[in-house]
């Protein structure tokens, strides 16, 4: 019959623990008092030993994850018996498997079956390959009554952000993950509908999430932390191994943390109410402009921001970047847009920039030097057959890059509109993942920010992106047909290709620019 791998209790005032390995996998035999995994709590690591001797036979809590005391987190079967599956514990459910991914995405809103009156919300499959996402903001509080469909909560995953409407009408009567943590796919993260009151699950993640309350006679008032740091000078500081992980993990200063625990002791819980202070910019700073107000200290990174990060090094670990820079006349095109932009917002209900223009005269570009629209994959260069323009977008939180697809079958007028489209909906979390991935070419702008050129870093698995610089008025010598020199005063733009030198030769690259650089200075396209 099988047996319950459960969370012990490692001290009296345990009532949760977090697995941070699993030591042996499903399928695996296990003798009686071997260990099984690792555990992890405020006060202490330790290994835990299997109950019973047999075949491990579910995993049921994910390395990572933290669960209550007798949660059970694991089961055993004698040998040659067969499980029947248990669903995973609704806070800490499995991914979904990759045969489930299409329906999780066709579902319409983020819903387990309802029992008793309550509908459980779930962290949706925000695209086939994720498997995860982190909830940066909570946009009802529990109490609220919440229409269906109406944004409940917005999610960042390692390919968009995202509002996440709610599946039904009704109350929300409880969050069960707090602002800031990351789950699998198909964790119930809130419930609406209801008693309204708390489970004990949802407490601890509560409890988590804020302040202890001091135990009577205790002085446990947090101190600022530059007092904490001063008071702890010279000092050893008191925190457990988990805390010590946590610090580690995000690079965080422990001497700065104020302990509000026994003597001092920092607990988890201080650990993250100074790491939601500094993401939320505490009351101590906020009065300071960001840039002087986070000096000398240390913050973590967004989620968003360490993708970025992952995604950087990578890139130029993969492509031998090689840059090449032009400078455009753009003057014809500033005085088309000058003259037209009024009566083209009038007409198409979307404002006249030069973004449009860009990318009209790069796919006519891509068209004619194809190799800059292509990929290295598997030792083979792929010629894409459709060209796929991502468009950077700087967000407040970071950086997103979504995807104009089958650019080549729009007019100027269907860019324009597309690349108005998509950045509104980056900036507003409206973006689906399928809009942020499976770009062949990418354009960056820098040049809102008034910049005079930059190096941009491919964005894999492309070869090549353009970065575009501010455009500025520069005398500039002409020479006219027959020779003669005169000075005028022109509107000009730096240009910077930066491309993969596996795939794309430098003469190509210079190919492609000249092509873009006839294109912009000699426009005689329609608008639209």
């Amino acid at each position: 019959m099988p047996t319950d791998v459960v969370m012990p209790q490692l001290g009296e005032s345990i009532v949760e623990g977090t697995i941070t390995k699993w030591l042996k996998k499903v399928g695996d035999t296990v003798e009686k008092d071997e260990p099984l995994l690792e555990v992890s709590t405020d006060k202490v690591d330790a290994e835990i030993p299997s109950p019973e001797a047999g075949v491990l036979s579910e995993i049921r809590v994910p390395e990572g994850a933290t669960v209550e005391v007798n949660t059970v987190v694991a089961v055993l079967m004698q040998s040659g018996e067969t499980a029947a599956k248990a669903p995973a514990p609704a806070s800490v459910a499995a991914p979904a498997p990759a045969s489930a991914a299409s329906s999780a995405q066709a579902a319409p809103s983020p819903a387990s079956a309802p029992a008793s009156g309550e509908t459980d919300v779930v962290m949706p499959q925000l695209g086939e390959s994720i498997v995860e996402g982190t909830i940066t903001k909570w946009l009802k509080k529990a109490g609220d009554r919440v229409e269906k469909d109406e944004p409940l909560f917005e999610v960042s995953t390692d390919k968009v952000d995202a509002e996440i409407p709610s599946p039904e009408a009704g109350v929300l009567s409880e969050i069960k993950v707090p602002e800031g943590a990351t789950v699998e796919v198909n964790t119930v993260v809130a419930v609406i509908g209801g008693s309204g009151k708390k489970t004990n699950a949802a407490k601890t993640v509560e409890k988590r999430a804020t302040v202890p309350t001091p135990a009577a006679g205790e002085a446990q008032t947090p101190q600022p932390a530059s007092k904490a740091a001063s008071a702890r000078a010279g000092e050893r500081i008191r925190s457990s191994p988990l805390v010590r992980r946590i610090a580690k993990e995000n690079n965080l200063d422990l001497g700065l943390i104020a302990g509000t625990g026994s003597a001092g002791r920092i607990c988890k819980e201080d650990v993250l109410r100074y790491m939601s202070e500094r993401k939320s910019g505490s009351a101590s700073v906020s009065a300071a402009p960001a840039a002087s107000a986070l000096a000398g200290q240390v913050v973590p990174l967004t989620r968003m921001r360490a993708i970025i990060a992952q995604r950087m090094v990578e890139s130029m670990q993969i492509s031998p970047h090689v840059h090449t820079v032009y400078k455009v006349d753009m003057t014809r095109i500033v005085r088309i847009r000058e003259r037209e932009k009024a009566q083209f917002e009038r007409s198409n209900g979307v404002k006249l920039t030069f973004m449009p223009f860009i990318a009209a005269a790069v796919v006519e570009a891509l068209h004619k030097f194809p190799i800059v629209n292509a990929s290295l994959e598997n030792g083979a260069i792929h010629y894409h057959q459709n060209i796929h323009l991502g468009i950077a977008v700087a967000l407040e939180w970071g950086l997103i890059v979504p995807v104009v697809r089958q650019a080549e079958d729009l007019s100027f007028l269907g860019l324009a509109r597309a690349i108005a489209d998509l950045a509104e909906r980056a900036r507003a979390k409206k973006l689906k993942p399928e809009e942020a991935s499976g770009s062949t070419f990418t354009l960056t702008n820098s040049g809102v920010f008034g910049d005079e050129f930059s190096t941009p870093i491919i964005n894999q698995p492309e070869s090549a992106i353009l970065a575009i610089s501010g455009l500025k008025k520069e005398a500039v010598v002409l020479t006219d047909s027959e020779g003669n020199d005169t000075i005028a005063i022109r509107s000009m733009q730096h240009f910077c290709l930066g491309f993969d030198h596996r795939t794309i030769d430098g003469a190509d690259a210079c190919r492609f620019m000249l092509e873009l650089k006839k294109t912009l200075e000699a426009w005689d396209k329609e608008i639209g």
